[in-house]
């Protein structure tokens, strides 16, 4: 049997790849490569700069449980400090070494006689590896909207995330486009500098207030006193589990969730002035048919006489501006794309073609059969192969829970591998169908299924229809990553 160049290839030194390596030397398997497209890690937290990026989880959960950090200043951390724990956690666990930084992945192919996988990378050259692990998160890929000239456009133009921190926003006429979490958080920031701030809203977003504040010093004595960690992380992941996991997956049995319309509504009262820009900031869906919003200022900034909310249909980008369907042409310097990612498309949930045996790409497989993974890691017919984001894997509480429940399923499934001397290990088809079967039996309880979410434009939502969101706790993931049935898997 051929000898690969590494037992595992890793593909994305984001938090996700982090925490998997790390998993796997712990576990004795270090024969590990990560490979990743920029030029430093941190996946989203590198590639995102915007202004007032910052996290909508707070810090004390946004962390690996086993490399709880003590240097975080506030309750929710900006962008810049995620971004240097992600180069804290590669140097203290000695990854760096392992990544090929600057190096993107165009395609894994499958060696059925081998039971190697052979990636391909832009730097010409193909690595092997006996196992596969996709680390990409969603938020990879820029989604640029679909109108007609946005590249015509003779002024700057910038997505969130990809910002251009050579352009001086100050006394400028600036467009953004789109109203989603990103927007949420840059409105406000440059509001304040620029000449004149359009606003053009597609969908309202629900917007509540964040406990955003500098941590005390007796927060950041507790994070260094023994005991003080685990308590700021208890209290932090019980806000979390109520405010998405409980309230989302478990609408139907959750009379409190129900009640947080009535909230949105208050905060929006409190918030902006004119009745009329209120009632466009309004939204006419369920709180978490999509993602909310968390900013103390997105909504006040509409009181603002250098902001305007535009909520008519844009028609067109010219080359000065946007032009909406009622025939206003709105004259622009600058154009921000605050659209979001391209999400939940099979071709686009991996950044590069994944083929199996006999042909068969990931994507093909995907668009047959409807996003599907065993447990969120395993896809039938794709042997070696895991992912750490996979469908029906994240409750929607922490990225870092879903990553270390995730990883556990990973390194527990390549152990037992390891011990059988087995060199190819697939899921099989009846425990992938019986995992999906339960995820369609158990959806029926999620927010994702109200009527209005119908209003909600959600990138939730794909093109079947379906949330491929995990209706069930943290806690239910993380001890079912630990308890499967390893007799899930076919081992040879």
């Amino acid at each position: 049997m051929a000898a690969p160049d590494h037992d595992t290839v890793i593909i994305g030194a984001g938090f996700s790849g982090i925490g998997t390596a790390i998993l796997l030397d712990k576990a004795g398997m270090g024969d590990y490569l990560l490979i990743e497209a920029a030029d430093g890690a941190g996946g989203t937290w590198h590639w995102n700069t915007y202004p007032g990026i910052a996290v909508d989880i707070p810090s004390f959960s946004y962390q690996f449980s086993f490399e709880q950090s003590a240097e975080w200043t506030r309750t929710y951390a900006p962008g810049r400090e995620l971004k240097a724990y992600a180069e804290h956690c590669i140097d203290k666990y000695g990854l760096r070494p392992k990544i090929r930084f600057d190096t993107t992945v165009l395609s894994a192919v499958f060696d059925e006689d081998t039971d190697l996988w052979h990636v391909e990378t832009d730097s010409g050259d193909t690595v092997s590896a006996r196992f596969l692990v996709n680390a990409g998160g969603v938020l990879t890929t820029p989604q640029l909207p679909d109108i007609d000239g946005v590249d015509s456009f003779a002024g700057a133009t910038m997505h969130t995330a990809r910002w251009d921190h050579s352009q001086n926003l100050a006394g400028k006429r600036v467009a953004v486009i789109g109203t989603g979490a990103s927007a949420v958080q840059v409105i406000p920031e440059i509001a304040p500098i620029v000449e004149h701030l359009n606003v053009f809203q597609r969908t309202p977003i629900w917007c509540f207030p964040k406990a955003d504040v500098p941590l005390p010093p007796a927060a950041r004595l507790g994070m260094r006193i023994p005991g003080g960690k685990a308590v700021q992380r208890l209290l932090s992941q019980a806000y979390v589990e109520l405010t998405f996991p409980l309230a989302a997956q478990y609408f139907t049995v959750n009379p409190m969730a129900k009640r947080a319309p009535e909230f949105g509504k208050a905060y929006l009262r409190s918030q902006v002035k004119d009745p009329d820009v209120r009632d466009k900031l309004t939204p006419r869906y369920a709180v978490g048919c999509k993602r909310p919003g968390f900013h103390n200022t997105y909504l006040s900034t509409f009181n603002r006489d250098n902001v305007s909310l535009i909520t008519e249909p844009i028609e067109k980008i010219t080359g000065s501006g946007v032009a909406t369907v009622d025939g206003d042409c709105h004259d622009v310097e600058v154009l921000i794309l605050a659209t979001g990612f391209k999400v939940l498309d099979p071709s686009n949930v991996l950044t590069y073609s994944v083929t199996g045996p006999q042909g068969k790409t990931l994507a093909q497989y995907w668009d047959d059969h409807r996003l599907q993974a065993y447990e969120g890691v395993s896809i039938p017919g794709f042997p070696n192969f895991f992912t750490v984001f996979g469908p029906y894997g994240y409750v929607g509480s922490s990225y870092f829970a879903l990553i270390e429940s995730q990883s556990h399923h990973i390194v527990r499934c390549l152990n037992h591998a390891r011990d059988r001397g087995a060199t190819r290990v697939e899921v099989t088809q009846q425990a992938n169908d019986r995992y999906f079967a339960e995820m369609m039996r158990k959806r029926h309880r999620q927010i994702f299924w109200q009527d209005s979410c119908s209003l909600a434009n959600s990138y939730y939502f794909d093109k079947n229809g379906d949330v491929p969101m995990r209706p069930a706790t943290t806690m239910e993931a993380y001890w079912r990553s630990r308890r499967y049935p390893l007799a899930d898997y076919q081992f040879a």
